[in-house]
């Protein structure tokens, strides 16, 4: 199965991409062939052995399109930004023009009815011939500059897969035309002063320069969907100081040029051209655009930094070690393009009504003209314009561009907000979450033993000096309680030295001796196996170990010294975060291997009340199937890599790291700060954009349901007025742009 991402050239509103992905899909061996019209792209997964990309290319450009592979270079994104640009410079000079045409046309022709006097020479009454033509030229013209419409609409129309512009074509078309043969027969002498009462030139004129404005504030509105990703691609700077030779002489260069193992020079105020490691210097590195914390990062010798990222103040020399395509910032932009261009299911719907919508509308048009004409028994002009009416008001790609535009605009904001959601699917779902399971290392806790209690035999003696030597015989050790008291040590301002002998003990514990004492720490079984009582501190002992922390021993030349209490603490923002989530109506659980009694500690100062413990990694995910089983939406929170099983089987899997570590590749949402915050956002966000997208998609709806029995008379019926084509063009051209800026709003979401 062959997968690619492809741009989808000459597309015009939802009929468009729902006629492609009919057509493509329905071929033999074509898995998915998912069309986004926002962001104008395809995935195609199809069976080579069945079709070429060639065959399929030619079958969509059978349908007026055209579909080129798309790069993963960023400088793509740049050009199409850059061509989004250019279009829409064309597209205002024409619409300035269009509306510089169009409003003398509107005076000319609607000028008596709204008490204007118009000069001699046009007056209808008396030079009905020249108040014929000066309208005749002027809507020529703008039919030039929105020539687009018919180029594009006609041909559509004649290969049977109509579109809005098809629309708009037929109806100014056959407003044009029209009026034309009734000019002529003005000229002709044929009834002037019924014909002259009888034009529609301003109908076309008009309707053309207001879809014309619609679109342009449409194409406007469409490429700020894309600012995130602008935003992040900008953090990285063009050029880098490259460190050459044993001198290291500074040379500048373009950042593009940097290689894995180049050393440069990051100055206070400068950005990180690429991801890297210290090599020399510290200083304070702010990452918000990045991970969306606020506060800035320490950043020492042998610390990693992320390309993109602003160096606060210190001097920094760097060795590059991730480059190009795959540094953070790439990364996570090709993650959110992909995920812009995705789909939600939600989305289905509105796919299967824009492929009929064109062509059910143009029947209605027909059907409302001729019921009108034959049984409303009205004149022939009359219902000619309701033909027009219900033609220009409506519109495909309202419903088109409801969800892909809000998943754009949000996908794109939580990146901003250092939340990476992988498919608009994944949004949709997450928005459906009733339980959240989390594991507890690295997810609650901060995943580092860490030293939290000294509590000695004797008060009289000296916690420093007894940290000092447990930390100066533990430093030769590789377990991580070990390091929690080399840590604490260190964090006294106290300086461990080398034992003068040590010896690990499986198991148990480690043996050594510093500074002429003897050394015993490890659990109690070590000292009494050396026959060193610890009575006396049982209570301790016990409350220490209720609170779900691990209890070392030390003995001193043989005796019974202290105990320390090393535990894997909670994260500050945790019981907090829990709050937050359970008002939001989550059921929340947590999912660990550790021992029933430390879990319960951490749970009860996370603020949990359901625990699950004493299940082994491969075993997480039969927790999350059975959850599943009882009809529950779950949603697994973890490391991405000890619990890659139970992410993928939960319905939303969420992926907690830091900075470069990250496991990007991991679960359906990347929380980039790692701790519960992101995960709060994530879930909020995802009930925003769903949100957004549903008021999208009613008003896009009702605009239609309602715009489209308004537009075919419905109101006379009853007494009521008939709806201008003008009114009926301005509000179809409003509807997408209505659309357009709601989701926009999303810019501005905060969790």
């Amino acid at each position: 199965m062959k997968e690619l991402k492809l741009a989808v050239k000459g597309m015009h509103c939802a009929a468009c991409s729902s006629r492609i992905e009919n057509v493509v899909g329905g071929m033999n061996g074509v898995e998915k062939a998912a069309v986004n019209l926002a962001s104008e792209t395809m995935e195609l997964h199809w069976d080579d052995t069945a079709h070429s990309f060639a065959e399929i290319a030619e079958r969509v450009s059978g349908l007026g399109f055209e579909l080129e592979p798309i790069s993963a270079q960023q400088d793509l994104f740049k050009k199409n930004r850059a061509e989004t640009a250019a279009r829409l410079a064309i597209m205002k000079k024409k619409l300035i023009w269009s509306m510089l045409l169009a409003i003398p046309l509107f005076a000319i022709s609607m000028g008596e009815m709204i008490g204007l006097t118009l000069p001699g020479i046009i007056n209808p009454h008396s030079h009905p011939r020249n108040f014929a033509f000066i309208q005749f030229v002027l809507v020529a013209l703008i039919m030039f500059l929105g020539r687009n419409f018919y180029i594009n609409g006609i041909p559509a129309l004649l290969r049977r897969v109509p579109n809005m512009d098809s629309l708009i074509a037929v109806g100014t078309g056959a407003a044009f035309i029209y009026s034309t043969w009734n000019m002529i027969e003005i000229f002709l002498g044929v009834d002037i002063h019924m014909k002259v009462m009888d034009l529609y030139f301003e109908s076309a004129g008009v309707l053309i320069a207001l879809v014309s404005l619609g679109k342009y504030m449409e194409t406007r509105s469409k490429s700020h969907t894309s600012d995130a990703i602008s935003k992040l691609m900008q953090l990285t700077p063009e050029t880098a100081i490259l460190l050459v030779g044993a001198e290291l002489t500074q040379k500048e260069i373009p950042a593009e040029k940097l290689k894995v193992g180049d050393l440069f020079l990051i100055r206070p105020g400068d950005r990180i051209p690429v991801d890297g490691k210290i090599i020399k210097g510290d200083s304070v590195v702010d990452e918000s655009m990045l991970t969306g914390e606020s506060l800035p990062v320490s950043k020492k010798e042998d610390d990693t930094v992320i390309g993109g990222t602003l160096n606060s103040n210190g001097v920094l020399y760097v060795e590059a070690q991730q480059v190009g395509q795959d540094t953070m910032l790439s990364r996570i932009v090709r993650l959110v393009q992909d995920a812009q261009g995705s789909k939600a299911p939600i989305a289905n719907m509105a796919d299967r009504i824009s492929l009929y919508f064109v062509p059910v509308v143009m029947c209605i048009a027909v059907l409302t003209g001729l019921t009108w004409y034959f049984v409303g028994g009205v004149d022939f002009s009359t219902s000619l314009r309701f033909f027009i009416v219900v033609l220009v008001i409506a519109c495909p790609c309202a419903m088109g561009l409801a969800t892909p535009t809000s998943i754009m605009v949000g996908t794109g904001r939580g990146a901003q907000l250092g939340v990476l959601v992988k498919s608009g699917e994944a949004l949709e779902l997450a928005e459906k979450v009733e339980v959240v399971v989390f594991d507890k290392t690295g997810t609650l806790t901060h995943g580092k033993p860490k030293l939290t209690d000294i509590l000695t035999v004797e008060k009289t003696v000296d916690v420093d000096e007894l940290l000092f030597l447990a930390a100066s015989c533990e430093q030769n050790s590789e377990h991580p309680l070990a390091e929690a008291l080399v840590t604490g040590a260190i964090d006294r301002e106290l300086k461990p030295v080398q034992p003068h002998s040590f010896d690990a003990i499986q198991g148990k514990g480690i043996e050594g001796q510093v500074d002429g004492k003897s050394i015993l720490i490890g659990n109690k079984q070590l000292l009494e196996d050396k026959g060193i009582g610890v009575t006396g501190m049982d209570a301790k002992v016990a409350e220490l170990s209720a609170q779900g922390k691990t209890v070392l021993f030390l003995a001193v030349n043989k005796n019974f010294a202290a105990i320390f209490g090393v535990a894997d603490t909670l994260k500050d923002e945790v019981p907090q975060a829990v709050e937050r989530m359970q008002n939001m109506g989550l059921r929340l659980i947590m999912l660990t291997g550790d021992q029933e009694t430390t879990a319960r500690a951490i749970a009860d100062q996370a603020g949990l009340t359901e625990v699950i413990a004493e299940v082994l990694p491969d075993k997480k995910a039969d927790v999350i199937k059975k959850l599943q089983k009882d009809g529950l939406r779950v949603a697994m929170v973890g490391d991405g890599i000890n619990d890659a099983p139970a992410l993928a089987q939960a319905d939303i899997g969420i992926a907690m790291g830091t900075g470069i570590d990250i496991a990007i590749e991991s679960g359906d949402v990347v929380i980039m700060k790692g701790n519960l915050d992101g995960v709060i956002t994530a879930l909020a966000l995802s009930r925003a954009v769903m949100r957004n997208i549903r008021q999208n998609l009613f008003w896009a709806f009702a605009y239609n349901v309602v715009g489209i029995p308004v537009a075919a008379g419905v109101l006379t019926l009853f007494g009521g007025p008939a709806l201008n084509p003008m009114i009926a063009g301005g509000a179809m051209a409003l509807s997408s742009v209505s659309v357009v800026s709601n989701a926009l709003r999303l810019r501005f979401f905060k969790a």
